[in-house]
């Protein structure tokens, strides 16, 4: 594990989260709307959202017809945008406009899952945490980490076999590959830094 763990670092030292945020709300709406869409189509739409709805009070009182035109192009737009004003709704009664910082609280936020939990905790409050996103689990399947595609499972076994401080980077280097050569439908296995790890890499041709 202490292996595989050196060598993602060494192939993706800067991996980091891809979703563009400056406040610790946008983070948390902007995992939501990035449920079935790209990371980098949410960064689009989310400069057109915060120019409408500049501040989390903009949001909470934001008409749900309008809110839903302006994030329509992450799709299921009816579920999102009324998760966004019920949410910010709830961070401004609840927990004083701020994100919190236990998986207990975040999950009662409306769209919230531990998936979008782990990474608030991680991101924005320092904490262990596995993301596990459709990336995540492909991968871990892949270098015989779990044998699961439920989420929650997945998340348990990284848990336990990864150091709590190498949790949340080793996530995102696992999405850095997963985007950049172990495609879901097209491994690059020729390419891949990880090979060797990968019980599944004998099916990919060189």
């Amino acid at each position: 594990m202490r292996e595989l763990i050196d060598r993602l670092k060494a192939l993706y030292p800067e991996a980091d989260c891809t979703l563009d945020y400056d406040a610790d709300y946008k983070l948390l709406f902007n995992t939501r709307l990035a449920a079935q869409c790209t990371d980098a189509r949410v960064n689009i739409v989310a400069e057109t959202l915060y120019a409408r709805f500049p501040t989390l009070e903009a949001i909470a009182n934001a008409n749900l017809a309008e809110m839903e035109q302006t994030v329509k192009p992450c799709g299921f737009y009816h579920t999102k945008a009324r998760d966004l004003i019920e949410g910010a709704r709830m961070l401004l009664s609840d927990y004083g406009g701020r994100v919190p910082d236990t998986m207990e609280a975040l999950l009662r936020l409306p769209g919230v899952g531990r998936k979008t939990a782990n990474l608030a905790l991680g991101v924005l409050h320092g904490q262990p945490a596995v993301v596990t996103d459709t990336h995540c689990i492909r991968l871990s399947n892949r270098l015989g980490l779990c044998d699961t595609q439920d989420p929650v499972k997945v998340e348990n076994a990284l848990r336990e076999r990864i150091p709590p401080e190498e949790q949340l980077l080793f996530c995102h280097r696992l999405v850095a590959h997963g985007r950049a050569v172990c495609r879901a439908r097209a491994p690059d296995c020729g390419r891949c830094g990880v090979r060797e790890f990968c019980v599944f890499a004998i099916l990919s041709p060189t």
